[in-house]
């Protein structure tokens, strides 16, 4: 770490008043979002026989289990406020965590939540049929979560738990109405083999492509770390919330993908685009359909309310360090949350939603998320290095099983996710790298100003 680098003492300090369940709810809600209820049927298109449609978000789901363990190991180490940031600023230098928060600003969470915002307005309007435009509604939805986050980390956790909550009862109504209310689909008698295409190069290409839209459904995650300066315990809470809520998630993905296999079979699921309503449709008709809209609606929601609640602590840490404007690292007197850096991050997804261009966003977003997963996941190299594991810290150590082999796996299934996004979608990758590097003179200026100033 630079030197230069002197984290800035703030008064008053964030509270501590999360517990282990807020933590828990805080990653499900950084994972699941409204791809559970629409990507099965994507991947059913890449691959064609149930086993290995299942055993697709299987493995996607070991991907995210290891993650949970790296993040966990991470936050063990290090319980700072910032999470991700800050691993990347010991481990590495200030300008690469600078890279990091500049990106989740400007690209992976800014971009992210104006789409998800929009797909609630979307469903919200199905629902409700009330007279407005989708970004109206998108721009009301992400402005009322940020006046709710600005009240408080204890209110605004109380929201995103109990959305949390109504997001998991949708999906166990889901799983449960798949079970024992819809007839299962007969399979044609024609399947005798396990699958009717070979096992060649172009087969195992569209394995590999199925397992994109299953990474990001799983990604999120480490999101939770960003508000480890507000977690009662972080060294314990944290690391034990990783590991339940990727977990949990895994189990209900899982549930979710065998439910529309049995309820829709494999070649009616590949042709549909809504999965999850034609399964609520056979169990209960109509109502069953509008039923799962509701929930797709809370899903997308309590994904909004998520990412209000944990993004900006990472741009309250950038002001922190001295990389940027000093308003956004301050904290309110009473509610001891940083509401300007909650405002920026709702003010600017707004604009990105009302502008129409977020969907353009989102094909680089992928690329620049990916590229500091693999990154970040490098710095337990760097802080074991630096601690010699048994280091002194009272209590049981949180290590990565496997390491470092699965380590190396992870950080090697990130780029190559990230070479893949550049081969398919080169314009837009250059995009985000290009709005990437523009970071760089916006840290030296940054520095150049807190070294003067």
């Amino acid at each position: 770490m630079s030197d230069n680098y002197k984290p800035a003492e703030l008064k008053p300090r964030l509270a501590r008043r999360l517990g282990l369940f807020d933590a828990t709810m805080i990653v499900m809600g950084g994972i699941i979002g409204s791809g559970i209820f629409m990507n099965p049927s994507v991947v059913a298109r890449q691959v064609e026989p149930p086993f290995l449609i299942i055993g697709v978000w299987l493995a996607g789901g070991l991907v995210a289990l290891v993650a949970a363990f790296i993040w966990a190991e991470l936050a063990w180490r290090r319980p700072e406020v910032g999470g991700q940031y800050s691993y990347l600023r010991e481990a590495f230098h200030p300008s690469v965590a600078f890279m990091y928060g500049w990106a989740l600003l400007l690209v992976i969470q800014t971009g992210g939540m104006a789409a998800v915002a929009i797909t609630f307005a979307l469903y919200f309007l199905q629902l409700t049929r009330l007279p407005l435009s989708d970004s109206v509604v998108a721009a009301l939805a992400l402005g009322a979560l940020t006046l709710i986050n600005c009240l408080g980390v204890r209110f605004g956790s109380t929201v995103q738990s109990i959305l949390m909550v109504l997001k998991i009862l949708a999906i166990l109504g889901l799983i449960a109405c798949g079970l024992f209310l819809a007839a299962p689909h007969i399979a044609e008698a024609r399947t005798a083999s396990l699958t009717s295409r070979p096992l060649d190069f172009d087969y195992l290409t569209a394995i590999g492509a199925a397992m994109v839209p299953v990474l990001f459904a799983y990604g999120g995650w480490q999101t939770a770390t960003f508000v480890a300066g507000e977690i009662r315990e972080p060294g314990k809470n944290l690391p034990r919330s990783l590991i339940i809520g990727v977990t949990g998630v895994v189990v209900l993905y899982v549930a979710v993908n065998y439910v529309c296999i049995r309820v829709l079979g494999q070649q009616a699921l590949a042709l549909t685009t809504t999965p999850a309503s034609d399964v609520m449709r056979r169990a209960l008709g109509d109502w069953g359909a509008r039923a799962i809209a509701t929930g797709v609606a809370v899903s997308t929601l309590g994904f909004l309310s998520q990412g209000m609640l944990t993004a900006p602590r990472v741009y309250f840490a950038m002001a922190r360090d001295g990389l940027f404007f000093r308003s956004v690292g301050q904290l309110h007197p009473k509610t001891l949350v940083p509401i300007i850096a909650i405002a920026l991050q709702g003010v600017l997804a707004i604009i990105i939603a009302a502008s129409g261009r977020y969907d353009q966003i989102l094909n680089y977003v992928v690329s620049t998320d990916f590229i500091f997963f693999g990154l970040t996941a490098c710095c337990i190299f760097v802080f074991r290095k630096r601690d010699n594991v048994a280091d002194g810290k009272s209590g049981r150590a949180m290590t990565v099983p496997g390491h470092p082999l699965t380590t190396v796996l992870f950080v090697a299934v990130c780029w190559i996710v990230v070479i893949n996004t550049i081969y398919k979608y080169p314009t837009n990758t250059l995009i985000g790298i290009g709005i990437l590097l523009a970071g760089i003179p916006v840290y030296l200026f940054w520095r150049w100003r807190n070294q003067n100033g």
